[in-house]
């Protein structure tokens, strides 16, 4: 990957709906050029897809929550996977280390709303221990929203002064 592929990444991250056109006018190639980076791209796995990214407050969804869950034995993670993925609530989730098992990002429209899932997420993952549940006041950093993209392209930079 070299500084044209991380232009074009940077403009796909802008606006994901940008034309092969509108993205070589912004990093100085052809249309042509850029689709043939923006296939190889695709096709080593850099990009993995495109998507819409909805702000859920816009829909209705404004409380969040990170929780910690601690279950009663070992679960593999496709196991918890397959559980939490069928609660729309739970907008990412993620195995870690420490004294919980898992930690998930729940999104809902209200408190009582969320306690519906929370509910939800002990009953389904049917050796869920407990939960601890953290609520978000505000939102400090969000890099991969569009106006906010900071997502750091070259690990070398981060080194240099």
């Amino acid at each position: 990957m070299d500084d044209l592929d991380r232009k074009l990444i940077g403009c796909v991250l802008d606006d994901g709906r940008a034309s092969y056109a509108t993205i070589g006018e912004e990093i100085g190639l052809s249309a042509p050029a850029v689709k043939r980076r923006m296939d190889r791209l695709l096709a080593t796995g850099v990009i993995r897809g495109f998507t819409a990214v909805i702000d859920p407050e816009h829909v209705g969804w404004s409380t969040e929550a990170y929780v910690s869950l601690h279950c009663k034995r070992t679960v593999s993670p496709e196991d918890l996977r397959r559980t939490l993925i069928k609660i729309p609530e739970v907008h990412a989730a993620a195995t870690v280390s420490g004294t919980a098992d898992a930690i998930l990002q729940i999104v809902a429209s209200d408190v009582h709303h969320l306690e519906r899932a929370l509910e939800r997420v002990r009953v389904e993952a049917s050796n869920v221990d407990r939960t601890e549940t953290a609520i978000v006041l505000s939102r400090l950093i969000d890099r991969y929203g569009p106006e906010h993209r900071q997502l750091e392209l070259d690990p070398e930079s981060s080194t240099r002064d």
